[in-house]
């Protein structure tokens, strides 16, 4: 007699499937009670439309920043030869590589937006190159793969190059993007709408589940290459859509 699971047909893959699932729907499902809500009004609405693309920019921004816990931890553990200065580090060290850029970054293009002023670029165009660096970030890490091969271990100077390019996406489209949820959303919904924001980093994690699957030694160069360069695809498209997303954002820069 077969003995069955403790918990029946629940298992850890179907765990994984049934929260990528939710991930995904439920900020879909929130955005058209939004939009179908009789307290949303006119303009409320069409800016609920121009937060969309801005949406989905974000949740593809962060299926990259945040595979730095996974695909890219296992790149330093496992592809990268632990020596610099001729000292050894951990693999581990390299996960304080995101928040020492941060440190570094979000001084630096806080005073660049200032010292703009006016002529700063408008939201959606950060979001576009928000997304276009967080694409390059992955497609560099083909770079080791394509000169060296992927048996041979790749200088530690990839990830750090990579995880800088990548920071730089995040000042373009995380405090711009939470900036412009609490201007877009709607006098009803100003909570809720925040919530959403945090949504995006839960959707993007659950895509995460199914995605890194694909990441083997063997498809290394085509999974870097391939999810850099969809991410940077959508950072072209928001660019053309621009100037639609801004007639739609109702006078919010």
């Amino acid at each position: 007699m077969t003995e069955r699971p403790p918990f029946g047909s629940l298992t850890v893959e179907r765990l994984i499937n049934a929260v990528s699932v939710l991930a995904v729907v439920l900020p879909v499902a929130y955005l058209i009670m939004m939009l179908r809500s009789p307290h949303t009004h006119a303009v409320e609405r069409s800016r609920l439309i121009s937060y969309v693309p801005l949406f989905i920019g974000v949740v593809c921004y962060w299926v990259v920043n945040e595979q730095s816990g996974s695909v890219l931890a296992q790149f330093a553990d496992t592809r990268t030869d632990l020596e610099m200065f001729g000292i050894a580090v951990p693999s581990s060290w390299f996960q304080s590589l995101n928040p020492v850029a941060t440190l570094i970054l979000a001084p630096t293009f806080a005073w660049l937006w200032i010292k703009l002023g006016d002529r700063q670029p408008a939201t959606p165009r950060k979001f576009a190159a928000g997304l276009l660096l967080g694409g390059a970030s992955f497609v560099l890490m083909a770079g080791p793969g394509l000169l060296n091969g992927v048996d041979e271990a790749a200088s530690p100077w990839w990830l750090v190059a990579s995880y800088s390019v990548v920071i730089c996406g995040s000042m373009c489209l995380s405090p711009v993007g939470l900036s412009a949820t609490t201007k877009l959303a709607p006098r009803a919904f100003l909570a809720q709408m925040m919530s959403l924001w945090f949504l995006a980093s839960a959707a993007a994690g659950g895509i995460n589940a199914q995605l890194v699957q694909l990441y083997r030694p063997r498809t290394e160069i085509g999974y870097f290459a391939g999810v850099g360069a969809a991410v940077m695809g959508v950072g072209v498209v928001m660019h053309l859509l621009a100037l639609w997303v801004q007639r739609r954002m109702g006078g919010v820069k």
